[in-house]
C-alpha cells in the first residue's frame, strides 16, 4: 500500500493536510542553487551533469521537507535531442534554431535518437532515486508539444506564441508533423525517466492557454491524451499530473478527457472555482500565486490557508499557480508551509 502523502492524493484521498511541492523548487531564490550553479558553469551544464543536477533537486528538499522533489532539467532539452541547436543568452533566456518548414522537419531526428542525449538525465533520476528521503516523491516531468514546438518554431519565448500560432494557420500540415513528432518523442523521453525511477509524471503545457477552441482540443487536451494513454500502457498504476495553464474554463473536464490523474491550476482561476468546477473529477494541484512569496507578511498566511480551505474537501496537493520567481525571500516559503502544516 502506497504511504507517500503526494501518491494518496493522486490517488484520489482527502488528507487533512495537504501535501505540498512548489513548481522551480530548485532555483535561483536559494543561495545554495545559486552556488551549485556557479560551480556548473552555465544552465545547460547544470542540467547536463547528473551530480549538480541531483545536487539542486535535493537543497529544497534538505531546506524544507517538501513531499515531492521534481527533477532538475529544462522542457527543451528535448528539442535538443531531436536535432535543434539550443543555447541560453545571459538575461534573455533560450535560443533555439527554428523549426518551420518540411526541411527544417525533416532535419530533425525521430522519437529513438533521443537518448543519448538525455542519457545525463536518466542518470539524474537514478541518483534522486537513491539519495531522496524515502518519504520523498520522485516527479519527472516534460513540456507538453504545443509549448515546446512554440519555441522551436519561433526559436525563443514569445509573449504571445504568435509565430506558432502563425505556422499553424500557414502550414497546419508541417505545424501538426511537429506535435505529433513531439507527441511520440515525448512518451519515450517520459518512459525513460519512469525507468530511471521517476516515481510520478508531470507535464507542463505552460502555453495552454492561448489555443481557443479546436484548437485547444487538437493541440493542448488530444497529445495530453495520446501521452498519458501511452506512458499508462508501458508503465501501469503510473500517476501523471497535467498543467495546461490559463486553460481557464477548458480546465473543466480536462482530467477525464486526458486520463490525468491531477490536473493543476494556474493562479488566474481562484481555489474556490477549481474546488467546485475541476476538483470534483479528482486531485488538484495548485493554485497559490507566487508574487506572494515575494510580498511575504500575513497576506501570504491568510491566502495560503484560504487556498487549502478551499480544497480541503477533495484531493489536493499545494502548489503554486506557476512558478517560484528568483526574488522569493526563502523564508517566505517556510511561512506558507507553516501556514499549510499548522505551524
Amino acid at each position: 500500500m502506497m504511504t507517500k502523502t503526494i501518491h494518496k492524493a493522486l490517488a484520489g484521498e482527502t488528507q487533512a493536510i495537504p501535501p505540498v511541492w512548489m513548481m522551480r523548487q530548485a532555483g535561483r531564490y536559494l543561495p545554495e542553487y545559486r552556488a551549485t550553479r556557479a560551480q556548473a558553469g552555465d544552465f545547460l551544464s547544470l542540467c547536463y551533469t547528473p551530480d549538480l543536477a541531483a545536487e539542486v533537486t535535493l537543497q529544497p528538499i534538505r531546506r524544507y521537507g517538501f513531499d515531492a522533489a521534481i527533477l532538475f532539467a529544462d522542457i527543451l532539452l528535448l528539442p535538443q535531442a531531436l536535432g535543434a541547436d539550443l543555447w541560453f543568452e545571459t538575461g534573455e533566456g533560450p535560443r533555439l534554431s527554428t523549426t518551420t518548414t518540411p526541411a527544417d522537419l525533416a532535419r530533425l531526428g525521430g522519437k529513438d535518437d533521443i537518448h543519448g542525449r538525455l542519457s545525463p538525465v536518466y542518470e539524474t533520476v537514478r541518483i534522486l532515486s537513491r539519495e531522496l528521503p524515502r518519504e520523498t516523491t520522485l516527479i519527472g516531468f516534460a513540456g507538453a508539444p504545443w509549448t515546446v514546438a512554440t519555441y522551436m518554431i519561433a526559436g525563443r519565448g514569445t509573449p504571445d506564441q504568435g509565430p506558432a500560432h502563425a505556422l499553424k494557420s500557414a502550414d497546419r500540415a508541417t505545424f501538426a508533423a511537429l506535435i505529433d513528432l513531439l507527441t511520440v518523442a515525448t512518451v519515450e523521453y517520459l518512459s525513460a525517466q519512469v525507468q530511471a525511477g521517476a516515481e510520478v509524471i508531470k507535464l507542463f503545457d505552460s502555453w495552454a492557454g492561448s489555443l481557443k477552441g479546436q484548437d485547444f482540443t487538437d493541440f493542448a487536451l488530444e497529445p495530453a491524451r495520446r501521452i498519458i494513454a501511452a506512458l499508462k500502457a508501458r508503465h501501469p498504476g503510473l500517476p501523471v499530473i497535467a498543467f495546461p495553464r490559463e486553460a481557464g474554463d477548458r480546465y473543466i473536464g480536462f482530467a477525464r478527457a486526458t486520463g490525468a490523474d491531477c490536473v493543476a491550476i494556474d493562479n488566474s482561476v481562484s481555489a474556490e472555482w477549481a474546488a467546485a468546477h475541476v476538483q470534483t473529477d479528482g486531485c488538484v494541484q495548485g493554485n497559490l500565486d507566487p508574487a506572494l512569496l515575494v510580498t511575504g507578511g500575513d497576506r501570504l498566511t491568510e491566502e495560503t490557508r484560504r487556498v487549502v480551505r478551499a480544497f480541503a474537501n477533495g484531493p489536493h496537493i499545494f502548489n503554486l499557480g506557476h512558478g517560484i520567481t528568483p526574488d522569493a525571500d526563502p523564508d517566505n516559503v517556510a511561512r506558507m508551509l507553516d501556514a499549510i502544516r499548522g505551524g
